[in-house]
């Protein structure tokens, strides 16, 4: 059965994806693709690369980070310089063979070099041509610069995280980034679907700003319900209580009664009955409402016992709990292995190269690593001659500065 499944081909087996696009929320979106089987052909500036490869520190033997190596692997690259005629005159023969193309310059540059959506969609209708930036294509803030810390900053998602009356404190992942490649994601395969029907792609305009707000369900639904502004919680909810980080005699775990029923099963599990029908607890409204009373008095109980203890206890009942690991423990947890969330990727340099595994599983076309993360410019002769460049004109191309060997 296993042997029937891996010769399925993958989802976007037969889709070729132009990766225009440097350091993170690009090149990742990118990678999910080719993880799915599509042809990526990451695009990148001679001598260089990708700012990631060089810029992003950890690096072990060769030039390339391993923050390039967690988010490249399943492309081919080849090296373009594009403010060069003959740079652009190989990616306009390439957008002709493609299907979607993403990038992440600022806005205004792709068309300053002439490889905008308009011009590309010219030689290929059917493109879909997806721009990722910090605020997205228009907008009073359009040509600021955009990272993940100013989307964060300026979303609203700052203003909520860390504590009450604390500095300001951002995401420890990069959500605005990471975020955003998943919602390109969600727009390129949607508009390519539409351009199978009909043979029209189309643009798509994606920004960390935008994406970083998608996420605000819970707290701009507060604002808009109530007029207030959400403000920090720590590790708390919004929407209930008790659900958050607790303190054990030996530590601090996580665990939610976020349910009438779930409450009184923590109050009884507690040796606390009489916590059930306490007029300040009573209702999830009066929980949320004195939730610091709340927790203090619930850890009056829980600093009898260690964190393991009282998770396993919890668990037991049906009460969400859990442990608050290090990513170490994490990936090395034994869920984590089973689910395969870090695995290891031969690289003709770095040898084996641990990767993060993939999120989704299929059933019938699971996921593979078909290329480790390229060198730069590994490709460039392979991809040319498919376009249907010979050798001689390589070399005339490599003359006129289209890329250097």
């Amino acid at each position: 059965m296993e042997n029937a499944v891996t010769r399925r081909p993958l989802p976007l087996t037969g889709v070729r994806v132009l990766d225009v696009s440097q350091v993170m929320a690009g090149p990742f979106a990118c990678m999910l693709l080719a993880d799915m089987g599509a042809d990526v052909i990451k695009v990148e500036p001679p001598g260089v690369g990708d700012q990631s490869r060089g810029a992003m520190g950890f690096k072990l033997k060769g030039n390339d980070s391993m923050g390039f190596l967690n988010m490249n692997r399943n492309k081919r690259s080849i090296a373009l310089n594009l403010k060069t005629e003959a740079g652009r005159k190989v990616l306009f023969k390439l957008a002709e063979q493609a299907d979607i193309l993403i990038e992440n310059y600022r806005p205004g540059v792709m068309k300053r070099l002439g490889i905008d959506y308009e011009r590309l969609s010219a030689v290929n209708p059917a493109l879909v041509y997806a721009s990722i930036s910090g605020f997205g294509q228009t907008g009073p803030w359009a040509d600021r610069p955009g990272f993940d810390l100013m989307a964060q900053a300026m979303s609203g998602i700052m203003s909520v995280t860390g504590y009450p009356g604390g500095p300001p404190v951002k995401a420890g992942v990069p959500v605005a980034d990471i975020g955003c490649g998943l919602f390109a994601i969600y727009g390129v395969l949607s508009a390519y679907i539409g351009a199978k029907a009909t043979g029209k792609g189309q643009y798509i305009d994606a920004s960390l700003f935008d994406s970083a707000l998608a996420f605000s369900i819970w707290d701009i639904s507060q604002y808009w319900g109530t007029g207030e502004p959400p403000v920090p919680l720590g590790t708390a909810n919004r929407m209930s209580a008790p659900y958050q980080a607790v303190k054990a005699a030996d530590g601090y775990f996580v665990m939610g009664a976020t349910s009438q029923k779930l409450w009184k099963q923590l109050c009884n599990l507690l040796g606390r009955p009489e916590l059930i029908d306490d007029p300040r607890f009573a209702t999830v409204s009066l929980r949320l409402a004195n939730r610091p009373e709340l927790i203090a008095v619930l850890e009056q109980s829980f600093a009898a016992r260690n964190c393991a203890s009282w998770i396993d206890e919890m668990l037991a009942v049906g009460i969400p709990a859990g442990p608050i690991l290090s990513y170490p423990q994490a990936f090395e947890s034994e869920h984590g292995r089973n689910r395969k969330m870090r695995i290891e990727i031969d690289h003709p340099i770095e040898g084996k190269v641990p990767n993060i595994g993939f999120p989704v599983k299929f059933s019938g076309t699971p996921a593979q690593v078909r290329l480790p993360p390229p060198l730069l410019g590994e490709h460039t002769a392979a991809v040319l001659a498919e376009l249907g460049f010979d050798a001689g004109q390589q070399a005339e191309l490599e003359a006129e500065g289209a890329f250097s060997a």
